[in-house]
């Protein structure tokens, strides 16, 4: 398990960015196909490796998708439209919050596990 100097992973599997963003790992696969800003990488196993930049990603589309209710296409197109600064500043904070939280929620449940 790769871990960065502050000692937190470095990638996660599926299962774990499943459990952090609250969407099944077959809609992450098919967000996959369908955005092309995510694109984990596999390791030698074949197996999907997600990284902080990939979930923030994920949690960007979901709030897309959710919040804003937008198509996958207009989704997509929003991603890769120019947007002013400050909302794309906005954005980013938000979708790394969502992403610091689901860490907190899979550690809980780690925990939770451990002590049950």
């Amino acid at each position: 398990m790769a871990k960065n100097n502050s000692g937190e992973k470095l990638y996660y599997s599926i299962s774990e960015v499943s459990r952090m963003t609250g969407l099944e790992p077959y809609v992450l696969r098919y967000w996959e196909k369908e955005f092309d800003v995510l694109s984990p990488k596999k390791n030698r196993g074949g197996n999907r490796i997600y990284t902080l930049t990939d979930i923030e990603i994920i949690n960007r589309i979901n709030h897309l998708r959710t919040r804003e209710k937008l198509t996958i296409a207009g989704a997509r197109k929003k991603l890769t439209m120019k947007k002013p600064s400050e909302q794309k500043a906005t954005m980013q904070s938000s979708a790394k919050t969502k992403t610091l939280i689901g860490q907190i929620r899979k550690d809980i449940e780690d925990l939770l596990k451990i002590f049950s």
